[in-house]
């Protein structure tokens, strides 16, 4: 059966270090109101770190399948807190923004639906606590650099 485990180590203050399955370390930290210094990212968004990856890896592994080139693209993830402890995502939205001057725009948003419906294991356990709001944005490649969020 396959699995991962990490192995996460207490550092200083509120800072902890974390390790993929590959050797690859993480901080994580929390902000100075709650005892860090934002040296580290927050676990919460490290979570929405973990669904843009997910589904961006199957995005491009169907393109480059579909040999599709999109020159360049992002994930931007949002999540809403519920007001009450303990604060869980109770709504995400994830906006795929492609850049390009020629895109398949048919070929792209099936690479994306393929993964929201089928391939993304992070998607499917965000279903379990979070209403999940998708949405895919085509922008002319120049927009990219005057595009910073």
């Amino acid at each position: 059966m396959a699995g991962h485990t990490v192995t996460t180590i207490y550092k200083q203050g509120m800072q902890f270090e974390t390790d993929s399955p590959t050797g690859y370390k993480v901080l994580i930290d929390t902000s100075p109101e709650n005892g860090g210094n934002n040296d580290g990212m927050g676990p919460k968004a490290m979570m929405l770190s973990g669904l843009a990856g997910c589904t961006g890896l199957d995005v491009v592994f169907v393109l480059n399948k579909m040999r599709v080139d999109v020159p360049k693209f992002k994930m931007v993830v949002k999540g809403e807190l519920t007001e009450e402890h303990p604060k869980t995502y109770h709504t995400v939205w994830l906006d795929y923004h492609f850049y390009g001057d020629d895109l398949n725009e048919e070929k792209i948003q099936k690479a994306v639906t393929l993964s929201e419906e089928q391939y993304c294991g992070v998607m499917e356990m965000f279903r379990k606590f979070c209403k999940l709001e998708i949405a895919v944005h085509y922008h002319p490649e120049a927009a990219l650099e005057t595009s910073n969020s």
